[in-house]
Parts: structure tokens; sequence; C-alpha cells
């Protein structure tokens, strides 16, 4: 028996974007995985329609309300609003502390019986949050709201994984004729896909002229592949021209292609095609790790370098990792001890190019021990029947 035939739960996902599409990013695969894996009705709520529709371009940007497949979508434009009791779904998620309409709580209130209420929180692989996931937090009007932490260990909620994903990378990887028509699409030639091919995903501060400056110097090819708006004044300056998607340069062993930015299932592929991914943020920071390829992740940034105390927290817990990939990471995100107040990129670069391989092999160790946590959709559920 399929479960939406015995399933009847409803949800609702509030959103508010933040990092310009790891939120929504997040919140659209939980969204999509409750609905088609576990047969749950979702209404995601959502403040930022045009960052949405750029990872999902069935996403129309002047509707307060519309179904993208069978999940309905409302645009979450302010604090108001009417909700009655009836209009309250089984189970209220808040992701990342978004405080979701008073109105609505309100209305939450008046529910018999009372939603489950849960705070998504962000991922750290920091030890403090194993203390705090899954703990009560006694609210206003007898409601009670959980907070549910992601995380790299089975005290914590775990990860997002659909099911099938890891076949389907199984299976892609082992199609060299899918992989080379995926890139093609974009621009890449047959010569391109002799090359080390590099995804570039980073925030603003990154330092891409750096790099790029080491890579053309590189005795092997590269080929970077970075989505329209990624590190524009970098690759601008390497292009010579305007960054827009399908523009292209090769200086010495460095070729740069500006790819659109894809729905979400194929950025895992662009994952999977490419032999390291550079990723920020959380939601393809989750993604690189599924994808088992050697990865960079530029974390977002936070006041007082607070997000360097995470960055350190995530290599010590990472099995996949050599010295040369901690020592990478941490100067991509200026987050060295060192006294020097650059990297040397040409000298940190062919480093961490020997260990790619030697990476690889170990990230399938990395994917046991995450998957031994189960998915974090599943964990969620499995949590919520506990409180109900």
């Amino acid at each position: 028996m399929h479960p939406k035939e015995h399933q009847k739960a409803s949800l609702a996902l509030f959103c508010k974007v933040v990092d310009n599409y790891g939120d929504i990013g997040i919140c659209w695969r939980l969204a999509r995985q409750l609905e088609q894996e576990h047969g749950i009705a979702v209404t995601l709520w959502v403040d930022d329609l045009q960052s949405f529709q750029r990872i999902c371009p069935e996403v129309a940007i002047d509707r307060e309300k519309q179904q993208i497949g069978t999940v309905t979508v409302c645009h979450w434009s302010d604090q108001n609003g009417v909700f009655a009791a009836s209009d309250v779904a089984d189970i209220v998620i808040e992701f990342f502390a978004c405080d979701i309409p008073p109105v609505y709580i309100a209305a939450m209130a008046q529910r018999t019986p009372h939603p489950v209420w849960l705070n998504l929180e962000g991922l750290s692989a920091e030890v403090w949050v194993e203390g705090c996931h899954a703990l009560p937090s006694p609210q206003p009007l007898s409601l009670t709201k959980y907070f549910f932490f992601p995380g790299f260990t089975s005290k914590t909620g775990g990860l997002l994984l659909e099911s099938g994903l890891q076949q389907q990378r199984q299976a892609f990887r082992h199609d060299h004729a899918a992989m080379t028509a995926f890139l093609g699409q974009f621009g890449v030639t047959p010569a391109e896909m002799t090359s080390l091919k590099v995804s570039l995903f980073c925030y603003p501060q990154a330092p891409v002229s750096a790099l790029f400056d080491a890579w053309q110097k590189s005795e092997t090819a590269i080929l970077c592949l970075v989505p329209e708006g990624v590190a524009v004044d970098a690759v601008e300056t390497f292009l010579g021209q305007a960054a827009k998607a399908g523009a292209t340069a090769t200086r010495d062993a460095l070729t740069v292609r500006v790819l659109p930015f894809i729905p979400q299932p194929d950025y895992d592929k662009l994952l999977w095609a490419c032999d390291l991914n550079f990723v920020r943020g959380e939601d393809s920071f989750v993604r690189a790790q599924w994808a088992g390829q050697p990865f960079i992740w530029h974390i977002y940034p936070q006041d007082k370098d607070l997000h360097h105390i995470k960055l350190h927290a995530f290599l010590q817990r990472y099995t996949a990792k050599t010295e040369s990939l901690s020592a990478f990471s941490l100067g991509w995100n200026a987050a060295t001890d060192t006294t020097k107040s650059t990297v040397d990129w040409a000298e940190t670069w062919p480093l961490l190019e020997a260990d790619m391989l030697k990476i690889a092999i170990m990230s399938t160790d990395w994917q046991r021990q995450l998957l031994e946590n189960g998915d974090l959709t599943s964990n969620l559920l499995q949590f919520v029947k506990t409180v109900r």
C-alpha cells in the first residue's frame, strides 16, 4: 500500500529566504520528499518567490497561491492575514526561527488538538547540537515548540536524503554518455570532458581571482563551471566580458564556463559529473556530501567570525579529508591560524589535487556513517509521532 493511501497528515512549512538559495533549497527538498515519499499534504510559505523560481522554474513569481506538483506554495508577504483553526496544519515547521505570523500562532492555539510545532534549525557539526536536539520550548497560549536539528550523528535529525538518490548517482556516474550529454547542453566540448572538472558555487568573499591565477599555471587542464551570478567580479575579469550564461574563455590551463541557474535535480547531476565541487551555505554543502566527490565548503559568513567555529567543528568530524583539504578549506574561508595575510594558492592547490582520488575513496565511508543516522525527513516524522 502506498503511504498516500493511509497517511492524511497536513504540514505547513514557513521559509524566509536569507541566503538566496540555501534556505528555499532546503525547504523545497523537504516539502517534495514529505509529499512524494510520505504522502503528507504540504503547504510551503515562502517570502521570496524570485529566488525560489531560480531553482524551480515552474514557480510563478506573481501569484499569492499556486500548486507546484502537489505542493501548495503560498507567498508569505507579511505577518498579517486571517487564519482560522481549520486553516492550521497538523504539523507546523518554521525554518531557522523565521517567526511565523502571530495570527497563525493564535489559530494554532485554537486548534484541537494543537499542531506539532517544530523549529527546524540550521546544520552544524558542533557538539552542543546533540544536547539541544528535540528539546521542547514552552510557548504562550499553552503551545510547545520543539527544536529539531539536522546533523552528522545519531543524536541529531540526520541529513536530507531522498530514497533512490544514491542509486541514481551511481547509474549516472557509470554512464559516460549521460554525463557527456548533460554537460554538453552547457557547451562543454568532448575535449573539455577530459579536463579536471570543477563546479564553483561560493559567496562574494571567496578568493576566486587568486585561485584562477593558480589554475592558469596548472599542469592539468582545468574546466571551471560557475553559475550565473556567482563570483561575478572575478569571472568577468577572467572572461573579459559579462558573466552571462554561455560565456566562456580559456587562458593557459584554465577554461571558465558560465552556466545558467539550474533546477535542483540538475544541480545534483552537476556535482556528480565534476571531480571537485566548491559549495556554500547548507543545501549545496549537504548535496556535495551525497555526491561522494571531493568538495570545498564556503560557509555562510557571520559576525565576529563565528562561522569559523562551525567550519572547524565540521572539519574535525569529517572523515573524508586529508591535511591538504583541511588547509585549503581554512584558507578558502579566511580561517587560517597563520600570520600570513594571504594563502599561496599556487602552493596549496597542487597538494589538494594530488589527494583528490584518495578523498573520493574515503567519501564512501563518510556516506556510510551518515546513512546509519537515517534521513532527516523520516526522522522528523518519527519524532512527530512521539510527541503527538
